[in-house]
């Protein structure tokens, strides 16, 4: 009797419907956000596992390059892709929470370059490198008169815009610092980011309409943001890793 009372009351303590799911995590390697080679695979997967961890759910964590990530969530290889912006394409067969992060995409030139950026037309005469998938902003990748030059991701773009075959590439910018830190480090003095950015991107979670919770999921995963900003929790994981 005690121990039918035990698990009776263990049940009760759990989140309803919740208790016994996994859920499969997967984002494309993207430091200092997502990388399986950093302090628990990255600030932005720190937050999502620890927010959804706190709404009562257990994750793991797999690691894809951006377009076969998206393609496994389509797929139902994954549940959730933890580092989405928002696009009306994804939105038909993902389902996003609220943003956790605010990325700012800026355009990088070679140092001593003439580029000034106010409005897209002035990039109309550009060689732009950007990586394939990326949704930078709907008015950036909408916009059929930009030359964009698709990559598998940031540091082969800056490569190339040192080596001159490009003249812009663009990129978060911690993202980008993160990577003239390491091994982008031979060429960082000589590239250098615009003033004025080209957008600022919420960051969601985006969890597969497939899934048939997946409107309860993103919103216990909303609750444990506004939660976690609450106690400190939020900001103590982005100090441990930096930022």
């Amino acid at each position: 009797m005690n121990g039918l009372r035990a698990l009776c009351l263990s049940l009760v303590l759990l989140p309803l419907g919740v208790a016994a799911q996994t859920l499969r995590l997967v984002a494309d390697p993207w430091p200092p956000f997502t990388d399986q080679t950093l302090l628990n695979n990255g600030v932005a997967s720190d937050l999502v596992s620890s927010a959804l961890g706190r709404a009562g759910y257990a994750t793991e964590y797999a690691q894809a390059p951006w377009e076969r990530a998206v393609r496994g969530l389509q797929r139902s290889d994954y549940d959730v892709l933890i580092n989405a912006w928002y696009t009306e394409e994804r939105a038909s067969f993902g389902y996003f929470s609220q943003p956790y992060l605010i990325n700012r995409i800026r355009l990088l030139r070679r140092k001593g370059s003439a580029i000034q950026f106010e409005q897209l037309s002035d990039l109309y005469i550009q060689r732009i490198a950007v990586v394939r998938g990326y949704a930078y902003s709907a008015e950036f990748n909408g916009d059929p008169l930009l030359y964009k030059i698709g990559v598998g991701n940031f540091t082969s773009a800056a490569r190339m815009l040192h080596a001159k075959r490009v003249e812009l590439t663009l990129e978060d910018e911690f993202v980008a610092r993160f990577h003239f830190a390491r091994e982008l480090s031979g060429i960082r003095d000589e590239l250098e980011f615009l003033p004025q950015p080209l957008s600022e991107n919420g960051l969601h979670i985006l969890i597969r309409r497939s899934h048939p919770d997946h409107q309860q999921i993103a919103e216990a995963f909303d609750r444990a943001i506004v939660a976690m900003r609450a106690d400190g929790s939020y900001a103590a994981i982005l100090q441990r890793h930096g930022l």
